[in-house]
């Protein structure tokens, strides 16, 4: 572009000159004064249209960082710095075998936002964001989708690592307490789990990890659930850890009994 500026510059200047000679109005010989405007047009032309050409490709260059920029937060959740619910969706769509989808929910976020305020609420979302963004690494993807809910795709070797991935995120947040205005909080979660395939539509998934979630939150909440629970099979395990929590109480109060 810039050459073609130039020679069109110096087209329009000798036309100029023959006009100007025509006229009797060129104070110089013609072949001196087409010499002089050819120098004068490669010069000046040159100078401004490479300028021009720089300008132009700063401005595309800013403007392409600037898109990316945009596309990035339009991609991001603000508040948690993670994926937000449009692009996890796109990564749940690409998601292949051999990974699960975990929903989590933050237990009573309400009573958290009610007794200590939103500002405490958030600081809770950034925590709980940090330590997801700390474990979930590599391939797996996190996500916040909205509100309290979070979600990720993990990949494992098989289906009893990943829920294992999931019990010892749980354990970690409830044993991490949280800092918030005046203070700090002790929080737990719950979670539901999918198993993904090339055979279930991604909204088949979405839906078996979401009843999973709700199923936990039922229970009593801190709890992980996969899809493939019967409940019966719930019912037994929530009897089994009682049994043990009493078990657990009795021996304590025997060993006290024995210290008196």
């Amino acid at each position: 572009m810039s050459f073609i500026a130039v020679i069109m510059s110096l087209a329009i200047l000798l036309a100029l000159l023959f006009v100007l000679q025509a006229l009797d109005l060129l104070p110089l010989p013609i072949l001196e004064a087409m010499r002089l405007g050819v120098l004068l047009a490669w010069i000046i032309g040159g100078t401004v249209s490479g300028a021009l050409a720089v300008l132009a490709g700063f401005s595309i260059h800013k403007l392409a960082v600037s898109r990316a920029e945009f596309e990035r937060l339009s991609r991001t959740d603000m508040l948690s710095g993670l994926l937000n619910r449009r692009a996890f969706t796109e990564a749940l769509n690409m998601a292949g075998d051999g990974a699960s989808l975990a929903i989590f929910d933050v237990d009573r976020f309400k009573a958290i936002n009610d007794r200590f305020g939103h500002a405490s609420g958030d600081a809770v979302i950034v925590a709980v964001s940090q330590i997801f963004s700390a474990v979930f690494t590599g391939d797996d993807v996190i996500a916040r989708l909205g509100g309290e809910e979070f979600g990720a795709i993990i990949h494992g070797s098989d289906t009893a690592q990943r829920i294992a991935r999931v019990e010892a995120i749980k354990e970690q947040i409830a044993e991490h307490p949280i800092s918030i205005e005046g203070g700090s909080v002790k929080i737990t979660i719950s979670a539901g789990i999918a198993e993904i395939g090339r055979d279930r539509k991604t909204e088949t998934v979405y839906a078996a990890a979401d009843k999973a979630l709700y199923l936990a939150k039922t229970l009593g909440r801190n709890r992980v659930m996969h899809e493939r629970e019967r409940l019966s099979q719930v019912w037994h395990r929530c009897a089994t850890e009682h049994e043990q929590e009493a078990t657990t109480d009795v021996r304590d109060f025997q060993r006290y009994v024995q210290q008196m």
